[in-house]
């Protein structure tokens, strides 16, 4: 994978990433950026894709409560997270959610997630997920140098 590396400031892809995808979402769910001001070298775009990937995501399931987009710096690494008070992951799903063709949505081909992480690895990170403690939800995490 050919990257296209250049500066930003990922707070802005963020918020206006959440600023677009508000649309989708009914009154039921918020949509919360908490990004910090981060300057980033990476591929903008592909960058984009991924944080638009795990969101999108997130919307698909949860009806209701909240979805927290949030970015920090941590040991030199930034940190990408994605909570949502949805469904939660599948536990038949979990140990293979970012392998091709693995989906529990009927809108999706299973694509979205293997895609995000080939990306963030083509960057010298890594991606994985949880559900939260209290069963409800879950959190997709992303680390790139």
């Amino acid at each position: 994978m050919q990257l296209r590396k250049e500066n930003f400031n990922l707070r802005d892809i963020i918020s206006g990433l959440v600023f677009d995808l508000k649309k989708q979402v009914n009154g039921d769910v918020k949509i919360i950026c908490d990004a910090k001001d981060l300057s980033m070298n990476a591929d903008k775009e592909r960058i984009s894709q991924v944080i638009h990937n795990l969101v999108n995501n997130a919307i698909k399931f949860t009806s209701r409560g909240t979805i927290m987009v949030a970015s920090e710096e941590s040991n030199g690494d930034i940190l990408v997270k994605v909570r949502d008070t949805g469904s939660g992951i599948d536990p038949e799903v979990l140990p293979s959610l970012f392998t091709k063709f693995v989906t529990k949505s009927n809108k999706g081909t299973g694509l979205g997630l293997y895609i995000s992480k080939s990306i963030v690895e083509a960057h010298g990170g890594r991606i994985w997920a949880e559900n939260n403690a209290n069963g409800h939800g879950h959190h997709l995490c992303s680390r790139s140098r």
